[in-house]
């Protein structure tokens, strides 16, 4: 299942040392930083083949790179999904707030149904797997598998494969703690609200780590980083902390300053389940979140 985009115009060179990919690119190419940045971005550059998007992708001596000549990727265009990195094997996206990560009904809108198209419209024979799951309005990386081995490998591999996975929320209240952990186990009810427990409830135990970024006398912006993957796991730890995360209409306490759940997964770090290269992404830190701490502190 080989990535087969439209047909493009590629230059050809060989490496001949370790290096970043980007660093080589710069030293190589004709061409403006900003220019170099934008074809990397738009899925311009292939290395052995293979379409890569990472900056520093490690380079070796008599590896393939290959250049395309048009900067973007036209073959896919979402205003809720964005293509951060892509193999024959897996596709890691960034999504949108308002997208489900797989359907859940004949006509909701999802990522899953986003990459199939992408991919019947490149020829690719294959399916996008899902793997791991973001709430609908949560924002940020994920991975999907493009066949059923390797999305049975990241399955049931998950937490020996994933080894950094981190969230960043804006939340309410000014949080005194600068870091900590919180550990319950987390249980649904009936109506599928997730409760937490100090004592085994027949739930799952869970795990979250937080570190304050930044503060306001209103509001918090905090790093958790997960030990445990349990469903609303974060959402629930924060408002037990009694700093739930902003725009939480479930488990919130009404504050919702940018008019969206402030919750994006932005550090997702994990071997390759095929090649087991450690593979590394991340995503700026959605700037609202930041402009609402400075927006408290000049009030």
């Amino acid at each position: 299942m080989p990535y087969n985009p439209k047909l493009r115009e590629y230059k050809h060179y060989t490496c001949d040392r370790e290096i970043p990919l980007l660093e080589y690119l710069l030293a190589t190419l004709p061409g403006s930083k900003s220019k170099i940045k934008s074809t990397l971005q738009g899925r311009g550059i292939k290395v052995d083949g293979k379409t890569v998007t990472q900056f520093d992708y490690p380079l070796v001596p008599g590896t393939k790179i290959s250049v395309s000549n048009s900067k973007r990727n036209d073959n896919f265009k979402s205003k809720y999904v964005s293509i951060v990195y892509e193999d024959q094997y897996l596709i890691v996206i960034e999504k949108k707030p308002g997208i489900l990560s797989m359907a859940a009904g004949h006509s909701s809108l999802n990522v899953k149904t986003v990459l199939d198209d992408y991919f019947k419209r490149t020829r690719q024979s294959c399916r996008a797997h899902v793997v791991h799951r973001l709430d609908r309005d949560t924002s940020g990386l994920m991975i999907y598998a493009k066949d059923m081995e390797t999305e049975q490998i990241l399955e049931h591999e998950w937490h020996d494969i994933v080894f950094d996975r981190r969230y960043v929320a804006l939340v309410s209240g000014e949080m005194q703690e600068q870091t900590g952990t919180i550990a319950n186990w987390l249980k649904d009810n009936k109506a599928y609200v997730t409760f937490s427990s100090p004592v085994d409830n027949g739930g799952k135990y869970a795990v979250t780590h937080f570190y304050v970024l930044d503060r306001s006398t209103e509001h918090s912006l905090v790093e958790y980083k997960l030990e445990t993957g349990r469903k609303n796991q974060i959402r629930v730890h924060s408002a037990d902390m009694g700093h739930p995360v902003c725009g939480d209409v479930k488990y919130g306490n009404g504050d919702s300053p940018l008019h969206r759940l402030c919750l994006h997964a932005y550090v997702l770090c994990f071997y390759h389940p095929v090649t087991h290269r450690p593979m590394e992404f991340s995503t700026p830190i959605p700037p609202q979140f930041k402009e609402v701490i400075n927006k408290d502190l000049k009030a």
